[in-house]
């Protein structure tokens, strides 16, 4: 009788069985897709980053060319710089307690920039730009 259970025994290859196999896959093909989805998940996220900084970068380098403390015209000034397309608009400060005498040195204007992107993305900036007095 041992004979023969020695014998079933040695017939049994060591190996995996195609089910095991199967679900082996299964883990791999779940795990890959796990990573393909976070790699797109940044790889949209560093895009977005990196249009916001150009926009950003746009907008500071329009800024700093605009003649230092002259007088903006009320109407939209506009152009284009690295592809994007931007809008200077400047109006008087008229909200709250701020009265602005005609003698003062310094006038405040408000400033609203906006630059948009080929792509539609935009970016608007409103700031207070000092004018001089007249």
């Amino acid at each position: 009788m041992r004979r023969a259970e020695n014998s079933d025994a040695a017939g049994h290859e060591a190996g995996f069985t195609i089910l095991e196999v199967l679900i082996a896959l299964a883990v791999v093909a779940i795990v890959l897709g796990a990573i393909g989805g976070v790699v797109a998940s940044t790889t949209r996220g560093v895009r977005s980053v990196e249009q916001h900084v150009v926009l950003m970068e746009t907008a500071r380098s329009v800024a700093a060319a605009l003649r230092s403390r002259e007088a903006l015209t009320s109407a939209q000034t506009s152009g284009e710089l690295f592809g994007n397309r931007w809008q200077i608009g400047t109006s008087p400060i008229m909200d709250g307690p701020v009265v602005v005498d005609s003698r003062a040195t310094w006038i405040p204007q408000l400033m609203k920039m906006r630059v948009q992107s080929p792509s539609g993305a935009a970016v608007t900036i409103d700031t207070i730009r000092l004018q001089r007095g007249r």
